[in-house]
């Protein structure tokens, strides 16, 4: 369902505070128990976190040969593949607060790197996920760009990956993702919470989170721990 830019705002507030594990103990509590965590193997490039609506893309193994070239060639070639096989036409439809779920069929390749993340993010991106590989890792983690991933890559897409789809139902680290679901992501993985739950899951997950601020804060006044926002 197409969300309109009051229901985003609102849907993005309810969660805003949440952690992955309190998002999950919401899901728990409305009989969820096996639904909406990511497997372990995708994680963050670094710890941190975000929170966003689903856009969605797909790639698939490319289908093609790679012919044989000279150098020159094959610089030619390059571009001809960004422009015409390997497309990033969901960049352009990202809107503000989307988190960007890429299904790239497990391929090693680095689909996104330094570059063209921070295209996403001047788009209004607060996040990637990715069941393949990202590249130029440390320039991201420079850039403060949010990424969770299977695997690092090392290669370009060329010979490798090509663009099939983008807003449509994906499967992403064990998830399926629908486009305008909510993606909770932090250091303890990317967990989905599909559109229609929403905000259901939002009032445990929240009542969750109230009853831990509780526990917790009393353990570091005991302890002599000065307070943090996790405990206020």
């Amino acid at each position: 369902m197409a969300l309109s830019k009051e229901e985003r705002k609102e849907l993005l507030a309810l969660f805003a505070d949440l952690r992955v594990a309190d998002v999950r103990d919401g899901m728990d509590w409305l009989m969820q128990h096996h639904q909406g965590s990511m497997i372990p193997e995708i994680r963050p490039l670094w710890r941190t976190r975000a929170v966003g609506i689903a856009r969605t893309a797909r790639y698939l193994p490319y289908k093609g040969t790679i012919p044989t070239m000279t150098p020159d060639e094959y610089t030619q070639w390059s571009g001809w593949y960004y422009g015409n096989v390997c497309t990033y036409p969901w960049i352009d439809a990202i809107e503000e607060g989307d988190f960007c779920v890429i299904d790239q069929s497990g391929v090693n390749a680095g689909l996104m790197g330094s570059n063209n993340t921070m295209d996403g993010i001047l788009k209004g991106a607060v996040g990637y996920v990715s069941n393949g590989g990202v590249r130029d890792t440390d320039e991201i983690i420079l850039q403060k760009i949010p990424f969770w991933s299977r695997i690092i890559s090392q290669g370009m897409v060329q010979g490798r990956l090509q663009f099939d789809a983008y807003d449509v139902p994906v499967v992403v680290g064990g998830v399926l993702v629908h486009p305008g679901d909510i993606v909770v992501a932090d250091g303890d993985g990317v967990i989905v919470v599909p559109q229609a739950l929403a905000r259901d899951v939002s009032i445990y997950a929240h009542r969750e989170l109230r009853n831990d601020k509780i526990s917790r804060r009393q353990k570091y006044e005991a302890l002599g721990l000065e307070l943090d926002e996790t405990v206020r």
